[in-house]
């Protein structure tokens, strides 16, 4: 599988609600960045600590949250996914729509690194029940 095929079978797992699938190829010492000002910012070490405190968190909180690719470019270490998330928060009924950039950085057939980029306030609004 090439590095491009790695970070694709990812968001099929997030598709199908395979949480086991989505962290089959995580580095044991992965580093997870979420944007500041997104709900759930910060940096994540770790497969369970990913998996505790962002992946379990999202799938509580929204309905549906999923990353929409449009185009992955790059292979050979870093791959970035181009598209939107998706989804409705589950507490205030608000959907979600914002454009987002995820960098995936990769060694031998292991994600090590992942970053994200994206329109934190207008997950905010969603999450806070305001309209954008």
């Amino acid at each position: 599988m090439t590095h491009r095929d790695i970070v694709a079978a990812h968001y099929a797992a997030g598709a199908r609600g395979d949480l086991a699938g989505m962290l089959a190829d995580f580095a044991p010492d992965i580093s997870w960045t979420e944007s500041a000002g997104f709900p759930l910012a910060g940096t994540y070490v770790g497969p369970d600590e990913i998996r505790d405190r962002v992946l379990g968190p999202i799938a509580a909180e929204w309905d549906g949250f999923g990353m929409r690719v449009d185009e992955l470019v790059g292979d050979a270490g870093t791959v970035i996914a181009v598209g939107r998330y998706v989804g409705t928060h589950r507490r205030t009924g608000h959907p979600l729509d914002a454009r987002t950039v995820h960098i995936w950085r990769l060694d031998g057939d292991r994600i090590t690194g992942f970053e994200q980029i994206t329109d934190t306030r207008l997950v905010a609004l969603a999450a806070e029940g305001d309209d954008a």
